[in-house]
């Protein structure tokens, strides 16, 4: 009896495994990062490569940070929609260009629009391990104090926005729209 019993317990148990498996979201990868202080970054901005671009730029207001590359497929998927969302003013938009051609990188944005505030340069990926990045496109929301509200792994477009940014944004802000600069 008792070893007809465990089998049936062990079979049991990985089906309620597997049952609740496939009910989860296979793109939803959680971060550490949320409710935590952004990683502190330091890079050349892409545009200047004397002037550096970090974390004091974002504090002090809510914020996107954009992985972005001229190499991801889903990066160009989402590049019209931030241009929209950054002429719409919004939310400023920051970028961490990662893994690219400083040149090409540069072609991009007067071909296709530069919806960034501006954009810093992670030639060697380094920023973005700090940052648990694995692939492109991701963007993270930051709260003014540079806490990490979201992260959102894939293009970004007007549903997901509406979904998962703007009720974060409008609990940090109270209303929407939000002042976005330090000091209003």
């Amino acid at each position: 009896m008792w070893r007809f019993l465990v089998p049936v317990s062990i079979f049991a148990v990985l089906a309620a495994f597997f049952y609740r498996g496939l009910s989860l979201d296979p793109g939803y990868v959680p971060s550490p990062l949320l409710g935590k202080p952004a990683p502190e970054f330091e890079l050349p901005r892409l545009k200047d490569p004397a002037a550096m671009l970090g974390n004091r730029d974002l504090d002090g207001q809510v914020a996107l940070l954009n992985v972005w590359a001229t190499w991801c497929v889903g990066c160009r998927q989402e590049h019209g929609f931030l241009v929209d969302l950054a002429e719409s003013g919004a939310i400023p938009i920051y970028g961490l260009n990662w893994k690219d051609d400083r040149q090409t990188a540069l072609n991009w944005l007067t071909d296709l629009g530069d919806p960034y505030v501006a954009s810093a340069f992670d030639e060697l990926g380094e920023v973005a391990i700090d940052w648990g990045v694995y692939g492109a496109p991701e963007t993270f929301l930051l709260a003014r104090d540079g806490t990490v509200l979201h992260k959102h792994i894939a293009p970004l477009d007007e549903a997901i926005w509406a979904r998962d940014f703007l009720p974060k944004i409008a609990e940090q802000c109270g209303s929407l729209p939000c002042p976005l600069e330090a000091g209003e």
